[in-house]
């Protein structure tokens, strides 16, 4: 049997962010530092040996690897189809749904007030 080629999702292949144990600063490669004059796109392995946390001050070893934040969770030629909801990140995806489920559940209780 010849193996697949595993193709990789777009957060896969995105640049991953870094979370500070700290504080929970989190380095997003695409929107760089502003404090520290670093510019976007770089990348947490380029930084500065002697570049620190933003917000406490922690070195770059307190930091870990949370992956790729801004990135779709699907394949790029899966992003038009459905209504749209292919091109949105996991954030948004739960918040999506958790509002939805939110305001179904605001309705279902407005539903005791009619007589």
């Amino acid at each position: 049997m010849s193996e697949a080629s595993k193709e990789k999702t777009l957060a896969e292949q995105a640049p991953p962010s870094y979370e500070c144990r700290s504080c929970g600063y989190t380095y997003v490669p695409s929107k760089g530092d502003s404090k520290t004059n670093i510019p976007a796109g770089t990348l947490f392995t380029d930084l500065p040996s002697n570049w620190r946390c933003p917000v406490c001050g922690s070195s770059r070893n307190a930091f870990t690897n949370i992956g790729a934040t801004d990135a779709p969770s699907g394949f790029a030629e899966n992003l038009n189809y459905g209504f749209g909801v292919n091109q949105l990140t996991p954030n948004q995806k739960n918040l999506l749904i958790f509002g939805a489920l939110a305001l179904a559940f605001l309705f279902f209780l407005s539903l005791y007030g009619l007589n």
